[in-house]
């Protein structure tokens, strides 16, 4: 019994063929690919990245995932009954807040996106800034303008914070050993605080 080809295959083999001199080009170079928050709720969708990050992997690219997680943890803060408020796109971060950003980004999350990876052939670890000592973070500091007197407002946005130092050797380790870093945005300052 013989089967017709599949259309959908050949295309993307084609599209393989012709791209694939360009991504060799790249063989041994980190790509440091960000993978959004809104695009994780969507299994086709992690299947086909976890799909791509093996195919980068395989051409001798060497890939390492930074993601996101904002809508996860907005439905997890929801689901505990805890509100958000966002000044200028940036979530305000309490105490509360922060100890499960770090729960949801560091473990539910991370662990998933490791495990598309795996089941598309590849091999993945999950760790976040606090790991290795991989990223030192800073307190965000940022001002608003109120619309109505145009004055400037310090306002403090809580454990947001952002990157100051970055150690990467666990990143090299992880390459090194043909493990695709997942790296979740989380990570320790220098007065001890998660951000």
């Amino acid at each position: 019994m013989s089967h017709a080809p599949d259309p959908e295959m050949i295309a993307k083999t084609e599209t393989l063929i012709e791209a694939l001199p360009y991504l060799q080009r790249y063989a041994g170079k980190i790509f440091v690919v960000k993978y959004g928050g809104h695009a994780m709720g969507d299994a086709a969708l992690a299947q086909d990245f976890a799909e791509d990050i093996v195919l980068l992997k395989a051409v001798g690219i060497l890939p390492v995932v930074v993601r996101g997680g904002g809508p996860q943890i907005g439905a997890m803060l929801k689901r505990l009954g805890i509100e958000s408020r966002f000044v200028d796109g940036l979530r305000v971060t309490d105490a509360a807040t922060a100890q499960v950003a770090e729960m949801v980004l560091a473990g539910s999350i991370n662990k998933e996106l490791v495990a598309w990876i795996e089941r598309a052939g590849g091999r993945a670890a999950g760790i976040s800034g606090k790991d290795a000592g991989l990223v030192r973070a800073v307190k965000v500091e940022r001002t608003t303008r109120d619309p109505g007197s145009a004055i400037e407002q310090v306002v403090d946005l809580g454990f947001v914070g952002e990157p100051e130092s970055v150690d990467r050797t666990i990143i090299d380790t992880l390459l090194a050993a043909g493990i695709v870093p997942v790296i979740a945005p989380v990570a320790v300052g220098a007065d001890g605080h998660t951000y």
